[in-house]
């Protein structure tokens, strides 16, 4: 656990500083609670297209990126279902350039026709590369459509096509800047060789003029409970056929959401797991394989995803899987497995603390959840889940009328 201190502005911006002068470094954190989960059909993308607009002109600074190497800073940013994410690394004696380049483009963003239609090529030419040309490129676009109905987890990050990028107007990015860039939908997190006195009188400063807006209440549709197995079947020239089984699982801070996080591991995490063993290493049908969770702030996904070996068609995949699945719901799960996963988790979370980033990140995005100590009580309670625990999760979660399938096939 390391300290922080937590304080608001008047106009609602959340502050959190951890101090820590065992560098000479600064961190400075700003993440938005907007993220694809808040966006339309039709206007789907808006949040990743901001992201890049974010990093174009504001009222009082040209060229972001230059203004902050100037003093030895570094920046990047990330846009994900649930949130937006900017950061910057710089001197902690410049520290109050972050401020004044974060409030300026919070405040005035430069929303010209020349950068949006900059921006805008930008982002076609990463839907193109990332998600249209690499095989197996566009799989979470199929996948996302598959499981969700009318949550907007049914689109990626990016957008769920071309055409909603193509078609975003000026009055309609205005909108979205005006609703969800301010402070009352951000946090502020500052860390390293900084003190709480400098950073309140700085964040006042800076941020403190900035108004606050009233926030409109979310509107975002819940997804119905799924009673009935979906399939869907994609023909692409890619290797070999790939099999994505996915299945409905608890959202982040509900009950049932780290027993199905162990469960991924213990299914799939290391050259050691079932998935691994059974699968791949002593079996001829699969390649590759592996086990993980999206991990959002809404009902998630609880993933399995493999590529096959060649020739082999991912309907037969799917056989092999569901059997590795069916034992390990029927079979005792052992205390030495659960520890060793357990073990793993805290030699990661001890490497995450390491880096000053990954606490000032962790900060932010457990605030946003509703409490930094979140990320500690998280942990603590993931260490005392139990394998009967387990073991009911696994019969509730797996089963094969939550499940979403999706067959990607070679042509």
């Amino acid at each position: 656990m390391f300290d922080y201190h937590r304080f608001f502005l008047d106009n609602g911006l959340e502050v959190i500083v951890h101090e820590d002068s065992s560098s000479k470094i600064a961190v400075f954190n700003l993440l938005y609670k907007v993220g694809s989960r808040f966006e339309k059909p039709g206007k789907t993308g808006l949040a990743h297209f901001f992201e890049h607009l974010m990093f174009g002109s504001s009222a009082n600074v040209p060229e972001f990126d230059r203004e902050l190497e100037r003093v030895g800073g570094s920046c990047n940013a990330f846009t994900s279902p649930d949130i937006t994410n900017y950061y910057m690394t710089l001197p902690s004696s410049n520290l109050e350039t972050a401020f004044w380049l974060e409030s300026d483009r919070m405040a005035h963003l430069s929303l010209t026709e020349k950068t949006i239609e900059t921006q805008r090529k930008v982002v076609l030419e990463e839907y193109k590369q990332r998600y249209l040309s690499p095989p197996y490129g566009d799989v979470w676009h199929h996948l996302r459509r598959l499981t969700y109905e009318v949550h907007p987890y049914r689109w990626p990050t990016i957008g769920a096509n071309l055409e909603d990028i193509e078609g975003y107007t000026r009055d309609m990015i205005w909108e979205f800047y005006q609703e969800h860039y301010h402070p009352g939908n951000a946090i502020l997190v500052v860390a390293g060789d900084v003190s709480q006195k400098e950073v309140a009188r700085l964040a006042e400063k800076w941020f403190g003029p900035i108004p606050s807006k009233k926030k409109s209440p979310s509107s975002i549709p819940t997804e119905p409970v799924q009673t009935l197995k979906k399939s869907l079947e994609v023909q692409a020239k890619v290797p070999t056929d790939a099999l994505y089984k996915v299945f409905k699982m608890p959202a982040k801070g509900e009950l049932g959401y780290l027993e199905a996080d162990l469960i991924s591991d213990l299914l799939g995490g290391g050259k050691s797991s079932p998935l691994e063993q059974r699968l791949v290493k002593n079996g001829k049908i699969f390649a590759s394989i592996g086990a993980y969770i999206t991990g959002s702030v809404d009902p998630g996904l609880l993933v399995f995803s493999g590529k096959m070996e060649q020739g082999v068609p991912s309907t037969e995949a799917e056989q092999a899987l569901d059997a590795v699945l069916s034992d390990f719901i029927q079979e005792e799960i052992s205390d030495t497995s659960l520890q060793k996963i357990k073990n793993q988790s805290e030699a990661m979370k001890t490497y995450e603390s390491i880096q000053l980033l990954n606490r000032a990140m962790n900060l932010a995005y457990y605030a946003h959840l509703g409490d930094p100590q979140l990320y500690w009580q998280e942990f603590e309670q993931k260490a005392s889940c139990s394998t009967a625990q387990l073991s009911s999760w696994a019969q509730r979660l797996l089963r094969e009328n939550q499940a979403s399938v999706l067959y990607y096939q070679s042509i």
